[in-house]
């Protein structure tokens, strides 16, 4: 419900402060006093567009603010209006227009004169109708759902299949040959790495020989550097005989010796395993043709073709997997399809049914609104299947027997659409929005018809919250809170009329005297008929 509502610099409203509470609360106030003004401030927190003539004088910019609670959740929203733009705030935050719409949808329904409303829509119709079907009606609509659920999947199946077989065949023989040739190759992550160290070495083979040759000789020739080693051993030793210090530099030297004896040995092993393997060059070259052919193909390094190989596995098994279901899965969407055509068929039967009673209904609670004859049919046509049903659904509507029912856009004006939104919510026993707003509703009603009016306005709101801007004190009398709007001269204030004060208010109503002692006896009376009538309920 609408908890709270701030309006200030709305037209002739300055600031208003309101809170509404649950039930049914009537909006009531002079001609002119700007009672409608709190109807644009929620058009506005619904986000509707915004308009610089309804800044008010006190001010640049309008600002309207609305806390809601739904489901246990609050919402709160506002707007700001200055002249040529305006901006939305939702939960404190600036957002644009669009969020605030979207957040606000199905939350907020206001039905007045030359408005759009929703029985103009064929989803709001349906929702009418589902929530009045009895129990084969919903185990109909439970079963639809479920088939066409099923026909969904299936369709999805045949739309990953495609229509060309050979292509997909070709597709999942391309994918197999890129895995198997991937993994034929037994490719090593890192493998490149390694290989062109072997590769270096297999074709410099004579150059390394060579070179560790020369080394050897270095380290092993008479007067090589193992000799002239061995002779700063001798002299750093006799050197030390007479100053110790100088016998740890010819232990250092010894050591020395000894490294560059073990180092000819090693070069003289490794001179002797280099060989020129012309045949190990050449499979070496030709593994560095099969790695460089592969990531020219599936990628920049041997780790992106190890990933690319296990995608293309998947892929075949994939495609694999759609071809064994391609020889099955158009028996089974036939079959499927047809199973949902009756279920369509079965929905729309039990959907004429509630459709039948809830017209009949509405068509009553319209007779208790002061309409003598009137025409509610509510049609259910066959369509082609779709998520909702295998049915179309239109409302056509007559003031009277006289005239031929059409469609509710162009056949019903502001007040008769507004009484037959209340008799469709009354008569479906569901409303789209927890917050509905009538404005003008009661126009051309009074006597008896005002009091049906305020009674039947009163059982929509059991559930719900409902506003309603009325002048009739026989619809003002069944409300659980009343607002009055007082203008003086430039300036409008709201505020709740309890006890006297709202004894007052009605007698105003009853005949523009509120001080009339009379009149406060007829209000009084007025309050306890609406009283004893919403306790029927």
């Amino acid at each position: 419900m609408l908890d709270e509502l701030v309006v200030e610099n709305l037209g002739v409203i300055a600031r208003a402060h309101i809170e509404p509470g649950p039930g049914l609360v009537a909006v009531t106030g002079e001609t002119g006093a700007g009672k409608t003004l709190l109807l644009g401030a929620l058009r506005l927190l619904r986000g509707d567009a915004a308009r610089s003539d309804q800044i008010g004088p006190d001010g640049e910019e309008a600002r309207v603010e609305g806390r809601f609670l739904v489901d246990g959740e609050e919402i709160v929203a506002a707007r700001r209006v200055a002249p040529g733009r305006s901006k939305a705030y939702l939960d404190g935050s600036m957002v644009p227009l669009r969020s605030l719409v979207d957040r606000l949808d199905g939350i907020v329904e206001i039905v007045a004169q030359h408005e759009h409303v929703s029985l103009r829509r064929e989803s709001v119709l349906r929702a009418i109708i589902d929530g009045g079907l009895d129990a084969d009606g919903r185990a109909a609509l439970a079963l639809y759902e479920e088939t066409w659920a099923l026909v969904e999947g299936l369709r999805a199946d045949a739309d990953a299949i495609g229509g060309d077989r050979r292509q997909l065949e070709r597709e999942v023989d391309l994918a197999r040959h890129q895995a198997r040739e991937i993994e034929a190759a037994a490719v090593g992550a890192d493998e490149d790495a390694s290989l062109a160290v072997t590769l270096a070495r297999l074709r410099h083979a004579e150059e390394i020989a060579a070179d560790l040759g020369a080394s050897h000789e270095l380290l092993s020739a008479e007067d090589g550097v193992g000799d002239r080693l061995g002779e700063l051993v001798d002299l750093l030793r006799r050197a030390g005989a007479i100053d110790p210090s100088i016998a740890v530099l010819a232990g250092d030297a010894a050591a020395l010796a000894s490294q560059a004896g073990e180092l000819a040995a090693e070069l003289s092993r490794l001179g002797d395993a280099v060989e020129h393997d012309p045949d190990a060059l050449e499979e070496a070259e030709l593994r560095l043709a099969v790695l460089t052919d592969l990531k020219r193909k599936y990628g920049d390094t041997l780790v992106e073709v190890l990933e690319f190989g296990a995608r293309a596995r998947a892929r075949a098994e994939s495609i694999s997997g759609l071809l064994d279901r391609a020889d099955q899965v158009s028996a089974e969407i036939a079959e499927a399809e047809t199973a949902l055509a009756a279920a369509g068929e079965h929905l729309a039967d039990t959907r004429r049914r509630s459709a039948k009673q809830i017209a009949e209904s509405a068509a009553a609670h319209l007779r208790d609104l002061g309409f003598g004859r009137p025409v509610v049919e509510l049609r259910v046509g066959s369509a082609v299947p779709s998520r909702h049903g295998a049915d179309s659904i239109d409302l056509r509507f007559s003031s009277d027997v006289e005239i031929e029912a059409g469609p509710v856009s162009r056949i019903a004006s502001g007040g008769e659409l507004s009484r037959l939104v209340l008799a469709m919510r009354l008569a479906g026993g569901v409303a789209e929005a927890p917050v509905v707003a009538f404005d003008e509703i009661d126009v051309g009603i009074g006597g008896s018809t005002a009091l049906a009016m305020g009674e039947k306005l009163a059982a929509l709101a059991a559930d719900r919250q409902v506003l309603v801007v009325t002048h009739l004190p026989q619809v003002a009398a069944f409300a659980d809170t009343q607002l009055a709007v007082d203008r003086v001269g430039t300036k409008a204030s709201v505020g709740r009329v309890e006890g006297d004060d709202r004894l007052g208010e009605l007698t105003r109503m009853l005949g523009g005297l509120p001080a009339s002692e009379r009149g406060r006896r007829h209000a009084a009376e007025l309050l306890e008929l609406a009283g004893r009538r919403r306790s029927r309920h």
